[in-house]
């Protein structure tokens, strides 16, 4: 077949539907290419299949050409000819501001992509930079090889960018290409470094990209510019970065309706790049936060928002509405966003002609309270909540409240007090968020019954199928389809830990628990007796338990930040079968923690207000009320101290009033997300609804199967960074047939496999393997000669690391680490020297960026040798002091400082405080005495050196330590600066400006952390 009829194969799959997630897509059967393909061929393919569908190439290269191209394209788009003098107004004034970042850019793209021109005769007119309610309307274009100057202004540096799609001119989606057999994650880091170096260069064009497509050929992702307030300092500043939320491990597949990932960049493009998928993406399915942040939908996402509208409009026309055809349910698996894909449908279902409300309606309080939240994340002012049922009724009967959030339980009061009421006659959408058993009862069918023109949908991660179903209740809705309609859409938990959107789950099963060090073990009763179950040899042994191995399961020994924090390791639920089960372990943490110094006790805390019967049949999870009135004496007295002990630990002044103990709720919530809180014990509480990415480990002493089941497990599965790579289940109890069956319900009958992660042999096996390969290959001693080797043992070595960051939270892999602990440094600073080679050769080259080096730098940090662990070899080295151990504990020394990457930068100030030591104080205070007086010293040298204001500078850093990082933002940097013209021709003020921002910058890195 010949090339010019190539493209009439498979157009039709992508456009002939304008749903912007091609239904089903089959890759185009044919001969493989067999031959190398240069990054060069790569790109120019990926052209010529853009052009195949209706994208103009245009030859570009420069800035100038591009605001001229911008130009036409705007007067094609508006209809308008801009005379010289409003092209440069509106160019200045809308396109360009000169205080204008990324933050503001894409503000005018998602928010306000209508500016207002002012003509030359003082008239004013509406440009429109895309056109959102017509998509065809805008022009599409692809550049490439796009030339900018950037970096530092005493070193500029060319950047060319691989290929640019412009929208009416506007770059907005740009691709960094890589050669096959090259990884992926190198064009991520590419784009970062153009975000820092370059994107903001000359009028800051390229500040406009909203989404990024990164791609070797094989495998092709995508994902938003993810700003937030700072983002654009951040990425000019020279520092580390955190891994959080611009991380690699937060860029998507793109995929059929089917979830099936669409990885080769060919069908990425077919599909994807489909005209009105692209540009649907971007004016319909992209959410700007009122964190500043882009938000990019995911495919199942986009599926599950069109399908609803789709359902919304063809009841609507076959008359079908108040009946369960008008509507259906969405299976997303919990944590797949499904309050964003709900968001997203509610808004769009608000912008429909004749929809008169959208209400969405939760089951519990605590929901209420975390959707509202993220809903006002999504969209300031988008949704009404309300806290009576009166409120509710002021919402219905105002025509501007257009997005109601509520309960079900307030609705139902409603209904109840208003048997006539003209809202029951309007077209309204309702939105069930988890619609599972509590929502089939009496009050669904009295809601359903009083509304007429209503479309009901439901979201789930866990549906009701005849195989989960109860037995009670009316038989024509036990099931979700029943009482919802058709299953719409389908992700799993299955599709979710495919396309890594969740993270797997790594399950104990603890029988058995160790008493002291001795090898006599005991056993932990299994006997399904409350009394047992309940003894307090048992309940001892389990807080014993838990303490011993919490900073195993919860990583404590790694670091990362969050917030503009530094944090150390994750943060754990406990669940609890009863309120009294829940007593008996609070009391218990306090009684083993009693004797130790506050640093040292997990902080601990407590919640409940009544417990349903754990033994559901069904699998669900009893709803716990926020009200505490239900509580018996005994149980809220208890709960009265716990809170007590909470306020002396936090300074809060909560207790189980109405209002306080909500209150209490809202707070205990937020500092579990912020890492504030160790351990929380729980009975249902937290266990449905609730996210905090910080959270990692489940404890479980509780009967659970099914929807209750999944829904506690995947508390601990969402995404944080590099660190967190699973979810840490420890069950007392044998939860393992339950888990098996919950899988196979809510994933498929081959879920175990996959969901959870594989046995520890089979990890330690390979992780044996590649030991064996580093040591044959490169032996201790020898040095590793040539790129190619060089390159060859960074792969190996990272590999290991990320086998390591698995076994470790395994009892059985200590002692089992098969290096030394010493011969483990010496290849990791190995390791950490190539490392600096390697950053330090792409700084020197400017082009050379090393494309297939990717460093485990973040999972290194998480086993690095800290201060403590040097301080203690001092105490060794001053006993041994002139006996010739003494040389050996030196280069122990050395040897540590060398593996570590936080200490390497501090290696002159720990040489020189073991030569100035003294036998006769204590190490640590000594070390706290030096490392102030050597701070203050290197602080003034800066301050002479750069002719700093003293006094604001030593603020300024005073603040810096406080708030765990630089400012490189705002004002308070300037207030430190000496007097330097901002308007001068070689730019002075930013060159000083960029200079003391790394000389503090460098100086913060080598001490935070080192004085107390």
């Amino acid at each position: 077949m010949s090339e010019d009829l190539k493209p009439h194969r498979y157009e039709p799959i992508a456009l002939s539907s304008e749903s912007t997630v091609v239904a089903e897509f089959v890759p185009e059967q044919g001969v493989r290419e067999a031959s190398y393909q240069s990054e060069a061929a790569l790109e120019r393919d990926f052209i010529a299949q853009l052009q195949k569908q209706a994208y103009d190439y245009l030859a570009l290269t420069s800035e100038a050409a591009l605001v001229v191209n911008l130009r036409l394209q705007l007067e094609a788009l508006n209809k308008v000819s801009f005379s010289d003098a409003e092209w440069q107004r509106f160019f200045s004034n809308c396109i360009a501001g000169a205080n204008d970042g990324i933050v503001e850019k894409t503000a005018r793209i998602q928010e306000d992509h209508v500016q207002l021109l002012k003509r030359d005769d003082g008239s004013t007119k509406n440009i429109y930079l895309i056109d959102k309610q017509n998509i065809h309307n805008n022009r599409l274009q692809v550049i490439n090889q796009y030339e900018v100057i950037g970096g530092a202004t005493e070193r500029p540096r060319a950047n060319r960018y691989d290929v640019t799609i412009l929208v009416n001119g506007l770059p907005m989606v740009h691709v960094e290409l890589k050669r096959r057999g090259v990884d992926i994650r190198e064009a991520f880091n590419q784009i970062n470094r153009y975000q820092r170096d370059s994107f903001w260069a000359g009028s800051g064009l390229f500040e406009y990209v909203q989404l990024f497509v990164i791609s070797n050929g094989t495998l092709t992702k995508y994902y938003s510019n993810t700003v937030r307030d700072g983002h654009l300092a951040e990425q000019r500043s020279k520092r580390s970065r955190s891994k959080t939320s611009n991380s690699f491990a937060f860029t998507s597949w793109w995929a059929d309706a089917k979830n099936r990932p669409i990885t080769e960049l060919d069908g990425f493009t077919k599909t994807f790049f489909a005209k009105h998928s692209l540009l649907n993406v971007l004016t319909r399915y992209c959410v700007f936060d009122v964190d500043r942040k882009l938000l990019v939908m995911r495919p199942y996402q986009i599926v599950a928002a069109e399908q609803i509208l789709q359902r919304i409009a063809t009841s609507t026309n076959h008359r079908q509405l108040g009946s369960v055809a008008a509507g259906g349910y969405i299976w997303h698996t919990t944590g797949s966003g499904k309050t964003l894909t709900s968001f997203k449908a509610a808004q769009l279902a608000r912008g429909l002609a004749g929809i008169d409300k959208v209400l969405f309606v939760v089951d519990r309080k605590d929901l209420d309270y975390q959707t509202m939240r993220e809903y006002e994340r999504f969209e300031k002012g988008a949704a009404n909540s309300n806290t009576s049922t009166a409120v509710l009724q002021k919402q219905l009967e105002d025509p501007n409240a257009r997005i109601i959030i509520t309960t079900i339980q307030k609705l139902s009061r409603f209904v109840a007090n208003n048997r006539k009421h003209p809202v029951y006659d309007q077209h309204v959408v309702v939105i069930f968020d988890e619609c599972h058993r509590s929502q089939f009862g009496d009050m669904h069918a009295e809601i359903t019954r009083v509304f007429k023109r209503y479309h009901l949908f439901g979201f789930t991660g866990t549906p009701i199928f005849a195989e989960n179903a109860g037995s009670g209740g009316n038989p024509l809705r036990r099931t979700t389809a029943q009482a919802f309609g058709d299953k719409l859409h389908t992700y799993t938990i299955v599709d979710a830990i495919n396309d890594k959107n969740v993270l797997p789950f790594r399950i104990d099963y603890i029988n058995t628990i160790k008493t002291s060090d001795h090898i006599k073990d005991k056993q932990v009763p299994a006997i399904d007796t409350e009394r047992a179950l309940l003894a307090p040899e048992r309940i001892g042994q389990i807080v014993g338990y838990i303490r011993e191995h919490f900073d195993q399961k919860t990583k404590r020994a790694a670091s990362y930040k969050m917030h503009g924090k530094r944090l150390a390791g994750f943060n754990s639920l406990f669940a609890t079968a009863s309120i009294d089960a829940a007593r008996r372990y609070y009391s218990e943490f306090k009684a083993q923690q009693a004797a130790l110094p506050a640093a040292q006790q997990l902080k601990v805390g407590l919640i409940y207000s009544f417990a349903a019967n754990e033994d559901d049949p069904d699998g669900l999870l009893g709803e716990e009320e926020f009200e505490t009135e239900g509580l018996d004496q005994s149980a809220r007295d208890f709960l009265e101290a716990a809170i007590q002990d909470y306020n002396a630990l936090f300074g809060t002044s909560f207790d189980t009033s109405a209002d306080k103990f909500q209150n209490y709720y809202k707070d205990l919530s937020q500092r579990l997300k912020t890492r504030e809180l160790d351990l929380v014990i729980v009975v249902n509480m937290f266990l449905t609804g609730f996210d905090a990415t910080t959270l990692n480990t489940l404890w479980v002493d509780k009967n659970l199967k099914a929807h209750g089941l999944i829904q506690a497990y995947s508390r601990t599965n969402r995404i944080l960074n590099s660190v967190k790579t699973y979810g840490n289940i420890v069950s007392f109890r044998n939860l393992e047939d339950a888990t098996n069956d919950a899988l196979a319900l809510f994933g498929n009958k081959d879920a175990k496999g996959i969901v959870l992660l594989k046995p520890y042999a089979e990890y330690y096996k390979e992780y044996q393997k590649r030991i064996e390969e580093l040591i044959e290959k490169f032996p201790l001693g020898q040095a590793i000669v040539g790129e190619a080797a060089q390159k060859a043992f960074i792969k190996l070595f990272g590999s290991i690391l990320r086998l390591k960051n698995i076994l470790t939270a395994f009892d059985d892999f200590a002692g089992n680490e098969i290096l030394s602990q010493r011969d483990f440094q010496d290849y990791q600073s190995l390791y950490l020297n190539l490392y600096a080679e390697f950053r330090s050769a792409s700084e020197a080259e400017k082009e050379s960026i090393n494309d297939d080096v990717v460093f485990e730098i973040e999972l290194i940090k998480q086993v690095e040798i800290n201060v403590d662990y040097i301080l203690m070899l001092v105490e060794q080295y001053l006993k041994k002091k002139g006996t010739g151990e003494d040389k050996e504990i030196r280069a122990n020394i050395e040897r540590a400082v060398n593996a570590s990457p936080s200490l390497r930068n501090k290696k002159d100030l720990i040489e020189q405080f073991v030569e100035a030591v003294s036998t006769k104080g204590k190490v640590d205070a000594q070390w706290q005495a030096f490392v102030v007086a050597k701070k203050a010293e290197e602080l003034e040298r800066i301050i002479q050196d750069e002719n700093l204001n003293a006094k604001e500078a030593r603020a300024f850093i005073d603040n810096a330590f406080r708030d765990g990082a630089i400012p490189t933002a705002g004002t308070a940097i300037t207030k430190i600066l000496p007097p330097v013209s901002r308007f001068s021709k070689d730019n002075g003020h930013g060159r000083k400006k960029q200079t003391v921002l790394d000389k503090l910058a460098a100086f913060f890195e080598r001490y935070f952390g080192l004085v107390s």
